[in-house]
């Protein structure tokens, strides 16, 4: 083989290989654009049922065809709080199922029909105003995308059958005996490491079995390694979250190698037996697809009775830190992005944690206005949550606006900017929180009091204020869109206690001699009581639909 023959190769297996990967992501994004929301729900209905657990992973898996996505979702539930570890060993089980789906399109002979899938596929998405039919396309678009990069490898693999230095490379790693067994596993983890993609690594390897450029044993021994190789996404993951989220990590890779480790003992007994369920004249395709599919089905039917000790293990090799691990502003994660519908999910999470925090500070607040005295504690826990809450809606604006420049669904776009706003609208109400404080503070300070029926006024407008933020929070969490009706009343009231209120200070101002420092104070408060409402309004707006 000369020079420019083996750069033509190298740029056909890397054209290839990228139009695979590409149309993963292609087909995997059209998908949750699609069913997005359907599969987040579902994962959320995930229970303490193992089988359940399992089925679940096994079918969001195979709609989206990336188990790579479907663990990190579950990482992200688990970080979050929202799964426990049990749990998710189970929908991680059910995920290396339903993985095994691509391998299984890619022995189908559809992958003969990749370029015209292809095409057509991108005209209907080029040209197709209807969101539905545009992300339905842009699936098929992966798809075909997938089977012509498959195609494209294959035929650039094909002289490699008669390479003799490439045969005698082969030769080193052919599974003839347990250290030719572990090494072909070695490999193919590896590779799928660096990949990071087990359905490419699969689709490679069936790609060379079909040219004859390896044999079947050594195409079964490489799809073991594989199996252990794709759990370094779910791995790369967890990094930076919390140690339940990393546990759930460890937990694949566990499962993975308890997986193989079994087999490779039996590996030739193995080959038997598939031999024997599998006669020689079926398509190499198949029969690796078959493989593939029979090592994941028989690794899940044993361990699935073993998730209770499985965790157990995870635990006893991680445990607990003693001292308490210091908690994330946010769940959030970068790595989310491949899995739009559920990170739209995980910052809708973060804006109600920011909707119930406020309602928290205005419970201490009324607290603090109560008192004659100044509460130092209760003064520090309002600042320190006021800002905290600065952080989170930036973190919540740099994560979704990143996510916006990916390829979302009209809904989640839409759902997508109403957080955006949200997030806004909750960080300033913390502010004038903060405000009223501030101003009471001021009081204290001095010290000056306002008069009975002064303070009167201004806990029942507060308590007011507190009942109008509390059905506004508790709208946000039930997606309640008709917010508006609900408060429009209490918000009339709202505003003529406003109105009401500064008519009977300056009466109160002509008739006694109250200082200008209180008159200041009296109003400044009542305004920012005014802003609290305006802001709890725009929130019920951005739920409601409402521009």
């Amino acid at each position: 083989m000369d020079f420019k023959q083996l750069i033509e190769m190298i740029f056909g297996v890397l054209g290839g290989l990228g139009l695979f990967l590409l149309g993963m992501k292609q087909m995997s994004e059209g998908m949750q654009a699609i069913a997005g929301e359907k599969l987040r729900t579902l994962i959320g209905k995930v229970t303490n049922n193992r089988y359940v657990a399992c089925g679940v992973g096994a079918l969001v898996t195979g709609l989206i065809q990336s188990s790579s996505v479907t663990s990190v979702m579950v990482i992200g539930m688990v970080n979050a709080g929202l799964m426990t570890l049990r749990q998710s060993i189970g929908v991680i089980m059910g995920a290396d199922i339903g993985t095994t789906i691509t391998a299984w399109l890619i022995a189908l002979k559809i992958a003969d029909y990749g370029l015209p899938i292809l095409g057509l596929s991108a005209l209907v998405f080029l040209f197709a105003k209807n969101d539905r039919i545009r992300y339905s396309a842009m699936m098929l678009l992966g798809l075909g995308m997938v089977f012509f990069g498959l195609e494209i490898m294959k035929m650039t693999i094909q002289p490699l059958r008669s390479n003799a230095a490439f045969i005698g490379l082969l030769a080193q790693f052919e599974p003839n005996t347990y250290w030719g067994v572990m090494k072909c596993v070695g490999v193919g983890a590896l590779v799928t490491a660096v990949i990071q993609s087990s359905s490419a690594t699969v689709g490679i390897t069936i790609a060379l079995a079909a040219t004859g450029t390896i044999s079947f044993e050594t195409s079964i021994a490489l799809v073991l390694g594989e199996n252990i190789g794709t759990t370094i996404t779910a791995f790369l993951a967890s990094l930076g979250m919390s140690a339940t989220a990393k546990r759930t990590a460890y937990s694949h890779i566990l499962i993975k190698i308890i997986g193989v480790s079994i087999v490779i003992p039996f590996f030739f007994q193995y080959l038997k037996l598939l031999h024997i369920i599998m006669p020689d004249s079926l398509p190499i395709a198949t029969r690796i697809a078959t493989a593939h599919s029979l090592f994941n089905i028989m690794m899940v039917s044993v361990l699935i009775l073993l998730i209770k000790y499985i965790a157990q293990i995870i635990l006893f090799i991680f445990p607990e830190k003693e001292k308490k691990e210091k908690p994330h502003l946010t769940s959030l994660n970068a790595s989310f992005y491949d899995a739009p519908a559920f990170a739209v999910q995980q910052s809708y999470n973060q804006i109600l944690r920011m909707g119930y925090g406020n309602q928290k500070m205005m419970t201490q607040l009324r607290e603090f206005l109560e008192s004659d005295s100044d509460i130092k504690k209760l003064h520090k826990k309002i600042i320190k949550r006021e800002i905290a809450f600065d952080i989170i809606q930036k973190e919540i604006v740099e994560f979704i606006s990143a996510l916006l420049g990916g390829t979302l669904s009209h809904n989640l776009t839409t759902e997508a900017r109403n957080q955006l706003r949200m997030a806004d609208e909750y960080e300033s109400v913390s502010d004038y929180i903060v405000v009223i404080l501030k101003l009471s503070y001021k009081m204290k300070k001095e010290p000056v009091t306002f008069s009975s029926s002064g303070k009167k006024e201004i806990l029942l407008l507060h308590d007011k204020l507190a009942d109008y933020s509390q059905r506004v929070i508790e709208a946000v969490d039930n997606r309640d869109a008709m917010i508006l009706s609900k408060v429009s009343p209490l918000g009339i009231e709202i505003t003529g206690l406003l109105k009401s209120f500064k008519c009977s200070h300056l009466k109160r101002v002509s008739d006694e001699k109250i200082s200008p420092f209180k008159t200041l104070i009296f109003m400044d408060m009542l305004n920012a009581y005014r802003r609290l409402l305006d802001h709890e309004f725009n929130i019920a707006e951005a739920i409601a639909g409402e521009k």
